[in-house]
């Protein structure tokens, strides 16, 4: 998300967020890109239709195209030029002189003085047309490169907004089912959920009883058993049974709803956020204000108004930084495409800047550090049963159903006996008949209706916070089953990594304290954040941000968008869901966590090529402008405007070859 800078704020009069925000989104690259092109069309003729280029490669001009450069020179300043003067003119109203201030300034006073030259007035010798459109031409491109990398996140609410289903099934009276559009569903109403189907608003379950998928809300791993008189949430998933839901709250009242105001909120509160460029640009503008004025009365005291005013002109348009306008952005397209091959998606400039700066890593326990689906972790058996037998047993019994779990089971098993006359024992468990013996699977009813005791192996694992299954053949235990969602094997070498580079690992999760604990000890993690409800795991990035911690925070649930938003550095993991997607900066394409070391290794290596460009770009605008001014005029040295703008366009290629040295960095995890 640009910021990812104020995202929701319009794009004022062509100011491209130097200050505020790219508020638009795509188009304003598209827009850049088309006046990129069309000025750069426009220019060559100028170029090679201009006097100082022709002396330069000694070529002959013909006199008819002397109208060359004054007429397309003129078209390239309004229409190539128009975002930048445009731009000034909101920096001047914010009273924040930046970029866009100083490319206006130079293009301005550059059009002013080829325009009296051309018209001879004054008797100037001032021929900028070709210099003119060359700047409006490299800053274009260095804005649409700028633009292009950065990628626009305003689509996080409409992610949210797609998790609602198009209609609800609304039950009148009469039990008629008929579909109207969720702006037609009203508090009180009753609504149908078939089974798969997403539940359309807030309410309390009048009939039936389903497992619900609430992990785009909660972002809890299982899905979670909800009965009449239950609450449900807008956007959940009923993933085995139909329920009949009395709706208690539509539209702006739902949890989704309040999510996306969390996601709203915590966007809008960091466009505060500046870039590097814009400082060097701000305090260029005024060291090119102050050189011109020094020039302009130095030069008249000494000299004559026609010297003061070239070399003036020559100060101001010589101060533009070509180089500072590329300085940045090719860093950011380069670092783009570099993350991009390595499965890295930034979205967020601002994000990965700030990344070198991150000192504590928030992880989301399930689906981020873990796999995000339950599997079968131990298993025992009794009754002269062995620990596998007991697990293909359950497998066999298991086989038919479609719940996550069951498929656990299935898949831990080597291989699996057939089963016979499968049925689903409601809220107790499953029943299948296997080579004669009649197997159930299930928790702790299963065990009450045939008055057993649990195995006394499984009091750990539920101290563990696991799922535990007991196995029964003809009404006897025979084995028991822990269930977990399993953790990733990258997990630990992503942990140990961060680890070394000194930061902060903590643990965020919805799960119950005895499970998170469990995963943070076998992880090494630093701290643990347990029982967390979604609304609150954004105030958990605050509460390390208060401590004085730059948080990054990794995620994949919609529950994290918030939580994304409201770090120093969102990060989504994984395919994830589409909003979390949205509410990062940096979006990780693999489900491995040491992606964000890599991440982390190219904030590092970009930041640096940014400074460099940076100390490059306006350090030789600090030794130039003098010298244009006429410093060494004393000793017989001015530089004549020509040698400046051949200069600056070295200056411009040089910072363009540095940017290319980024691409030596390392990101694959492997390298770690």
């Amino acid at each position: 998300m640009d910021e990812h800078h104020g995202h929701h704020q319009e794009h004022q009069g062509g100011q491209h967020g130097h200050h505020g925000g790219h508020g638009g989104h795509a188009d304003h690259a598209a827009v850049f890109r088309d006046k990129f092109w069309l000025s750069l069309a426009l220019s060559v003729p100028v170029v090679f239709a201009s006097h100082m280029v022709a002396e330069l490669f000694g070529y002959h001009v013909p006199s008819w195209a002397a109208w060359i450069p004054p007429v397309l020179g003129t078209v390239v300043f309004a229409y190539g030029g128009w975002p930048f003067l445009s731009g000034a003119v909101a920096e001047l109203r914010g009273r924040q002189p930046g970029m866009m201030t100083l490319v206006a300034l130079a293009i301005t006073v550059a059009f002013v003085a080829s325009g009296l030259t051309t018209l001879g007035v004054g008797g100037l010798n001032l021929d900028f047309w070709w210099e003119l459109a060359l700047l409006v031409v490299i800053m274009l491109l260095g804005h649409w490169l700028e633009m292009r990398a950065l990628g626009q996140a305003s689509g996080a609410l409409d992610a949210l907004a797609e998790l609602l289903p198009d209609t609800a099934e609304r039950i009148g009276a009469d039990g008629t089912i008929e579909p109207v559009s969720l702006a037609e569903l009203r508090v009180g109403d009753l609504v149908l959920v078939r089974s798969g189907g997403r539940v359309p608003a807030d309410g309390v379950i009048t009939e039936g009883t389903a497992e619900l998928d609430e992990s785009m809300i909660t972002g809890e791993s299982r899905a979670v058993r909800r009965e009449p008189g239950d609450r449900v949430v807008a956007g959940t998933v009923a993933t085995d049974s139909a329920v009949r839901v009395r709706v208690a709250a539509v539209g702006t009242d739902t949890a989704l709803a309040g999510i996306q105001r969390l996601v709203e909120e915590a966007q809008t509160s960091r466009s505060r956020a500046q870039a590097l460029a814009d400082r060097a640009a701000a305090a260029l503008f005024w060291f090119a204000l102050v050189a011109g004025v020094l020039t302009f009365a130095v030069w008249s005291l000494i000299g004559d108004a026609t010297t003061a005013v070239e070399r003036t002109v020559t100060v101001l348009v010589i101060a533009c930084p070509h180089a500072l306008g590329l300085a940045i952005p090719l860093v950011i397209a380069i670092s783009t495409s570099m993350s991009a091959k390595a499965g890295i998606l930034v979205k967020d400039r601002l994000a990965l800047e700030r990344m070198r700066t991150v000192d504590a890593v928030l992880f989301d326990k399930t689906g981020t550090l873990t796999v995000g689906r339950p599997a079968v972790t131990d298993s025992v058996g009794a009754e002269g049963f062995t620990a596998e037998e007991a697990v293909r047993l359950a497998a066999a019994a298991e086989t038919d159903s479609e719940h996550p779990l069951a498929k656990a089971i299935v898949a831990a098993a080597d291989d699996v006996p057939t089963a016979r006359e499968f049925r689903s024992l409601t809220g107790r468990g499953v029943q299948a008949t296997v080579d004669g013996a009649t197997i159930a699977v299930g928790g702790p009813a299963l065990l009450r209706e045939h008055g057993l005791e649990a195995l006394p192996e499984t009091a750990e694992w539920q101290a563990r916070g696991a799922t535990v299954l007991h196995v029964l053949r003809n009404g006897r235990a025979i084995g028991a089953l822990a269930l977990a969602d399993e953790i990733r094997p990258e997990s630990r070498s992503a942990i140990e990594a961060l680890h070394a580079n000194g930061i902060r690992v903590v643990m965020i999760t919805g799960d119950s304290r005895a499970v998170a604990e469990s995963v943070a000890a076998d992880l090494g993690v630093d701290e643990v954040f347990a029982e967390v409800l979604p609304a609150d795991k954004d105030s958990a990035v605050a509460e390390l941000q208060a401590r004085g911690h730059r948080v990054a925070m990794v995620g994949d649930g919609v529950n994290d968008a918030p939580a994304l938003a409201r770090a120093d550095v969102g990060i989504a993991i994984g395919a994830g869901t589409d909003v979390a997607i949205e509410s990062a900066g940096v979006v990780l394409a693999s489900d491995d966590p040491r992606g964000v070391l890599a991440v982390r290794r190219l904030s590092v290596a970009s930041y640096r090529k940014m400074r460099q460009n940076l100390v490059w770009a306006t350090g030789y605008n600090v030794l130039t402008v003098p010298l244009a001014a006429g410093v060494l005029a004393g000793v017989g040295f001015v530089l004549p405007p020509a040698v400046g703008a051949v200069a600056m366009s070295l200056s411009t290629i040089v910072v363009a070859l540095n940017a290319q040295l980024l691409r030596r960095v390392k990101l694959a995890p492997s390298s770690e």
